[in-house]
């Protein structure tokens, strides 16, 4: 009776850790505010912990001039191998569950995205994408990321909510 006792205590131990809560982040990067707003939305209805994606230097509204090909923005767009500078860099290795959130540019995620998923290590990791947009889909985009990271566990991207 006693080693039955023992084995239905083990088992009900088992249970109780495999039960425990996931570890949920909503990690975004948002230029003029729209996607922010989102994000925030998203980590109270997942009770997940948020995260700000900031670069290094802040984008000013003339780097984020999508007519002017000589602003920030547009050059690093045009250059697949760019990689803006975070302002620091997170540690998601306890998150069983990842959300990221980005505005469409240029049909794509922002460079500082790469930048995020390189700099986190996502491998094995399950992995929302989420974006905002005026007028593009996220179709693209997360086609482009899986393409990218294939060692990442992507779930069906969402468009989440239009630009102003």
């Amino acid at each position: 009776m006693k080693k039955i006792l023992t084995i239905i205590s083990i088992l009900l131990i088992a249970v109780s850790a495999s039960a425990k809560t996931k570890k949920v982040i909503v990690a975004y990067f948002s230029a003029s505010g729209i996607t922010e707003g989102v994000a925030k939305e998203l980590a109270k209805e997942k009770n997940a912990e948020l995260y700000a994606i900031t670069p290094e230097k802040i984008y000013t509204s003339e780097d984020l001039d999508y007519r002017s090909m000589q602003s920030r923005s547009s050059i690093e767009m045009k250059d697949k191998n760019s990689r803006p500078a975070l302002k620091e860099k997170k540690d998601l290795s306890k998150y069983d569950e990842i959300y990221i959130g980005y505005p469409i540019w240029w049909n794509v995620a922002p460079r500082i995205i790469n930048t995020f998923i390189e700099q986190a290590n996502l491998k094995g990791k399950i992995v929302y994408p989420f974006a905002t947009s005026g007028s593009s889909g996220i179709e693209n985009s997360v086609n482009e990321l899986k393409a990218s990271y294939p060692e990442v566990k992507w779930q069906e991207g969402k468009l989440m909510k239009k630009a102003r």
